[in-house]
């Protein structure tokens, strides 16, 4: 497991390459808000993958323990920021320079996870089980 202090890197691939990440830190314990950056890459990127990368970080265990999350995503991601508001609950977003800076409550659902973690689940979006994108989490020391 790793150290809930340092942040945990969560990337989607498409094609062995990036197309999205964010770096997350949250506490196992959910006694602090979880915390996300969510970078997805220039360019055009598969639809479907930002709302995926939303997915990967709401649905990782010390995410799922907190009772907040605060992200910052960029101004104009709006497939990020809709997925963000369809997961969680009382979702406020403000602009800040580049960036929209989101506070949200993480609504207490297991049925949701076991949902997602069954097998040939269909997500909203096409791409979410497009057999060429993959997750890949990693723990990562500052």
């Amino acid at each position: 497991m790793t150290d809930p202090e340092k942040p945990r890197r969560v990337e989607i691939k498409h094609d062995d390459q990036t197309v999205a990440a964010a770096e997350v830190t949250a506490s196992t314990h959910g006694d602090r808000p979880a915390r996300a950056s969510l970078h997805p890459t220039s360019g055009h990127i598969t639809p479907g993958s930002r709302a995926s990368l939303v997915d990967a970080v709401l649905n990782l265990p010390e995410v799922q323990a907190s009772e907040r999350l605060e992200a910052t995503v960029p101004l104009g991601d709006a497939e990020s920021l809709q997925r963000l508001r369809e997961r969680t609950d009382a979702t406020e977003t403000r602009p800040a320079g580049s960036t929209a800076l989101v506070d949200a409550k993480i609504p207490p659902d297991p049925g949701r996870q076991a949902a997602l973690d069954e097998p040939g689940h269909r997500g909203t979006h096409p791409q979410d089980n497009h057999p060429a994108t993959t997750l890949r989490q990693t723990g990562r020391s500052r």
